[in-house]
């Protein structure tokens, strides 16, 4: 199956973080899943890191060599996630959570995220 990985996800996951729940690291860890992170959660991080409301304890251009090093792939925005997007109803209001919630529908994947407004858009989450 594939995971979509929310973006407190993926920087749990990237810091060894033991906020990221025994469950969802189980499904990131399995072999026959396929975990991605989306373009939007880049977008995210770089608007964060740029406010001074994120600091990571590694540089930005080295997202790519961990993501391979942790077998997640990157998850283009596509016009049918735009499209999408658009037909949302607004239970949730961050633009980068919608996005997700989006993606996740449109690719058929689990989305991987704490969060439980989420849930309200019929998505499949995973904690």
């Amino acid at each position: 199956m594939k995971l979509l990985l929310d973006t407190h996800a993926f920087l749990w996951l990237l810091g060894g973080d033991q906020a990221l729940s025994g469950p969802a690291r189980a499904a990131i860890e399995d072999d026959t899943n396929q975990c991605l992170v989306s373009m939007g959660s880049m977008m995210e991080i770089a608007i964060k890191l740029s406010l001074g409301k994120l600091q990571l304890g590694f540089a930005l251009e080295t997202l790519p060599e961990l993501l391979s090093r942790h077998d997640v792939a990157f998850l283009p925005i596509t016009f049918q996630h735009t499209l999408r997007l658009s037909q949302l109803p607004f239970h949730h209001r961050d633009p980068f959570d919608r996005l997700l919630v989006a993606q996740a529908l449109v690719d058929d994947c689990d989305l991987v995220s704490v969060d439980t407004e989420l849930d309200a858009y019929g998505v499949r989450r995973r904690w």
